[in-house]
């Protein structure tokens, strides 16, 4: 207990660092986004017929994107959610450069109604590590 005192700091730092090592494993039980990973995501893709949509800004894009996906930057999400509407029962996958945003995709897709939305963990770094096909 005296350790306790007399290192505050030291110990809240280390109850902090813990929690959020631990934040993405507690999100995904407490609503967060469903991840899937580069090969859960081909795989829907490919037999589901499953609509990916890019959520990062125009200049990332013109680097590269998943084959097909439709990009609709993340600050208009919500303004073009009406696009979406057909497939608001069909498989959605979000992408962004490393999943942060498209988690956060993921979330207002849902709240708005949309059944089967799946965040792609790790996003565009986890697909180009994978070596799947990007299109310019």
């Amino acid at each position: 207990m005296q350790f306790v005192q007399n290192n505050l700091l030291l110990v809240g730092l280390a109850l902090v660092s813990g929690a959020m090592l631990l934040w993405p494993l507690v999100s995904r039980f407490f609503g967060g986004a469903k991840q899937v990973d580069t090969l859960e995501a081909v795989q829907k893709i490919n037999h589901a017929d499953a609509l990916v949509i890019d959520v990062r800004e125009p200049g990332e894009v013109a680097q590269g994107k998943i084959a097909r996906a439709k990009h609709i930057p993340l600050g208009e999400l919500k303004n073009r959610v009406g696009e979406l509407e057909k497939y608001k029962a069909k498989p959605i996958i979000m992408v962004c450069r490393s999943g942060s945003r498209s988690a956060g995709a993921c979330g207002i897709l849902s709240k708005l109604g949309f059944t089967e939305v799946y965040n792609l963990a790790g996003g565009m770094i986890a697909w180009q590590q994978s070596n799947l096909p990007v299109e310019k």
